[in-house]
């Protein structure tokens, strides 16, 4: 088996990431034969449903491998990044709008690249040990893989306020956020995926799920509602400095840590998807004018460097916290000038 196993099971389509010892960290190659497998089986009338899950307790999927696109920006090549990102970016709307049902299994972390595979179909399975997380900021880069796009959904502020503080969901606020749908014990999991193959429907499945545990950001929802109401992350930061309470003196701490640019454009860009037309499509555009540029004119490449390479974690952000110009949020807005992102199936495929 390599990196990934993609094969027919019964009625069922099966993708299993497999690498876990790099907790199934997504590789360009692999983001290419998820897209590959989807286009295939979408005509294809044995395949009756999608079922996606990983190997090792620990992940689902803890995100995209960046390392090569570190290496190749800092040689001064952002070509390599910008076609990964818009070929994931074109697998990840596929997923959203794939015409099948597509049931998949989010143990351990599921964070960043590993939320484009795992939360956008349409039966999104989570348990005791799942901690889905859009960690992005805290790299100089912002929720992408269509995250803006959950986050925009997200009740009240509470998607500005996971977007920009990278917080951590556990199994009932990712349903409650609506990063998942169903909770089912992960003792009943492989059984239930027999179940799914054999079965060709989620029937069983939808039997299996059981009450959700608490959702713990319930307890700060008006906290967050009133807190997260910003219309700039200069506006949020002086909000968070004169409340004096725990929770928004936690809050301005892990914005602390994150960058600056990258937090004042989630803020915008999820404004701008909550007022206009909210679709997978425009969001992962929006998304893609940010991260087109983000190595050349962000602070992705300075982020790597601090969490993953260095691993000092001390990154020297271009901005502070309350000094973001409008007009640098502006130039990650603007519309790219390149090739963009595209939908339809690759002709290489």
């Amino acid at each position: 088996m390599t990196d990934i196993d993609i094969r027919k099971d019964g009625h069922a389509g099966r993708i299993t990431l497999n690498r876990p010892k790099a907790l199934n960290a997504l590789t360009y190659e692999m983001c290419l034969a998820i897209e590959d497998a989807l286009w295939n089986w979408r005509e294809d009338p044995t395949i009756k449903l999608v079922l996606i899950d990983a190997m090792g307790e620990k992940a689902f999927c803890a995100g995209g491998d960046i390392a090569d696109m570190y290496a190749s920006g800092t040689a001064g090549d952002y070509a390599y990044g910008q076609r990964f990102w818009r070929d994931e970016y074109r697998m990840n709307a596929l997923l959203s709008e794939y015409p099948k049902p597509v049931v998949s299994f989010l143990q351990g972390f599921t964070m960043g690249g590993g939320v484009g595979v795992g939360c956008h179909g349409s039966h999104r399975v989570v348990g005791d040990s799942s901690r889905i997380a859009m960690p992005e900021c805290g790299i100089g880069l912002i929720p992408d893989v269509g995250g803006s796009y959950l986050l925009a959904r997200a009740p009240g502020q509470v998607g500005a306020y996971l977007g920009l503080t990278a917080d951590r969901m556990g199994p009932g606020d990712a349903i409650f956020v609506g990063f998942a749908d169903l909770y089912v014990p992960e003792s009943a999991w492989d059984s239930i995926k027999v179940g799914l193959c054999s079965q060709g429907n989620v029937a069983s499945l939808t039997k299996a799920a059981q009450p959700a545990p608490e959702a713990a950001l319930i307890e700060h929802r008006a906290q967050i509602d009133h807190l997260f109401a910003a219309e700039t992350l200069a506006d949020l930061v002086a909000k968070l400095q004169s409340d004096s309470g725990d929770f928004a003196q936690q809050a301005l701490a892990k914005l602390s840590r994150n960058a600056p640019l990258s937090m004042a454009f989630t803020l915008e860009m999820l404004k701008q998807l909550r007022s206009g037309p909210l679709d997978i499509r425009r969001a992962l555009e929006l998304e893609y004018r940010f991260t087109s540029r983000a190595m050349e004119r962000g602070d992705f490449i300075e982020g790597i460097r601090a969490a993953i390479i260095d691993k000092d974690k001390s990154p020297k952000w271009s901005h502070d916290l309350t000094g973001v110009p409008e007009a640098d949020v502006a130039t990650m807005l603007q519309p790219v000038a390149g090739e963009n992102v595209t939908f339809e199936r690759r002709s290489e495929a």
